[in-house]
């Protein structure tokens, strides 16, 4: 019997090549632009362009993508009558993971070729945030609101969630958030994309399963738990002595520490810089006392475990008003660009995935007959 030696959680193993992103220590790359440079300089729809046709967009081409983006907005009647009829504590990444994969039933765009497979991509990205938006509102009581044509895709997911143009502030702060989680290579969620891909299924099959993926809370819901774990006190001094207890329990810190990143997240200090103006802008410096209090004795240590970008994100949109079920399926509105890039990237060059495994079971034996087990 052949033995293969096992990497647990595939680490180490390079899967496939990708133009779409780079995640090293001292980079993080869509296409060759690093994310600070994208974080700077474009929002998120220019990202999105560049994650799903490969490159930045010019002036027209970004009001194309943007008037294919508005076409495509608005859920058919029987998904928002689905998304009413579930119960009303199903949680939002369930619901999310439900409308897509029913939203797939009302695809509007036909065909494989790669202009179809682009255009679903821009539809997907509407139906994510329609999803969102619908039960958001259904929730608290009100029907869903029309999108309104123009906005940007951050301020189209605050206007349909709320029914009103949203300030100025709130949409510059989640469309950030939308560009530091828009990609990421092959992580968990993008890799099982791939790997539906890979057997030829359709997008909206692997978007739903990156959705499942997603959900997990070792992938995806850190910065639900990051906030969780800040609103838990009433001072940064309460903070201090829990984290001090945490560390000598060699507990885990939710929002801390990355499978790739060692040296620091780049996103996390691109947001952080950006959440502490908006608390000084709210007038919650308090819960940044309280932020700083969990942080710097985990980054002051001997070995010291930085924040990923969920720590400040958490923060951010709590400071946004925002609901934490609402955390993780927001990532899901700007990570769909960067699971239908890989979709698309895996189809142009695709070879199904099948890993081996090292069997560690009984060596071979025989049967017996039932009487004499």
């Amino acid at each position: 019997m052949t033995t293969f030696v096992a990497n647990p959680g595939l680490e180490g193993i390079v899967a496939s090549d990708t133009d779409i992103c780079c995640v090293d220590q001292g980079k993080l790359l869509y296409r060759g632009y690093t994310i600070s440079d994208l974080a700077e300089h474009v929002d998120f729809s220019e990202v999105a362009h560049l994650l799903i046709y490969g490159d930045l967009p010019n002036k027209d081409q970004l009001a194309s993508f943007q008037q294919l983006l508005d076409s495509y907005h608005g859920l058919p009647r029987p998904i928002i009558e689905m998304i009413r009829s579930l119960p009303k504590d199903a949680p939002m990444m369930d619901v999310l993971r439900s409308g897509v994969s029913m939203a797939g039933h009302f695809d509007p765009t036909k065909g494989e070729s790669l202009d179809d497979l682009r255009k679903r991509s821009v539809w997907l990205l509407a139906v994510s945030s329609d999803v969102v938006a619908a039960r958001f509102r259904l929730l608290n009581g009100k029907e869903p609101v029309r999108p309104k044509s123009g906005l940007s895709h951050a301020a189209q997911i605050l206007y349909m969630a709320h029914g009103t143009e949203p300030d100025e502030t709130s949409t510059r702060l989640l469309d950030l958030t939308l560009v530091l989680y828009a990609e990421h290579e092959f992580n968990a969620s993008t890799f099982t994309a791939r790997v539906i891909g890979s057997t030829t299924s359709d997008m909206v099959s692997a978007v739903t399963g990156a959705i499942g993926a997603l959900k997990g809370p070792l992938h995806g819901g850190a910065n639900e738990r990051a906030m969780e774990l800040i609103s838990r006190f009433k001072s940064a001094e309460e903070a201090a002595t829990w984290v001090q207890e945490a560390l000598a329990r060699k507990e885990r810190v939710m929002g801390f520490g990355h499978r790739v990143y060692k040296n620091g997240d780049h996103r996390a200090h691109i947001l952080e810089c950006e959440m502490r103006k908006l608390a000084e802008q709210k007038g919650r410096m308090d819960m940044v006392a309280i932020y700083d209090a969990i942080k710097d004795p985990i980054v002051g240590k001997e070995r010291p475990i930085y924040p990923n970008v969920d720590y400040p994100c958490g923060l951010t949109y709590y400071l946004l008003d925002l609901p934490l079920d609402l955390y993780t399926p927001l990532f899901v509105c700007s990570r769909m660009s960067g699971w239908c890039a890989h979709f698309i990237e895996q189809s142009q060059n695709n070879r199904i995935y099948r890993p081996l495994s090292s069997y560690v079971g009984p060596k071979e034996r025989s049967v017996t007959a039932v009487a004499q087990r």
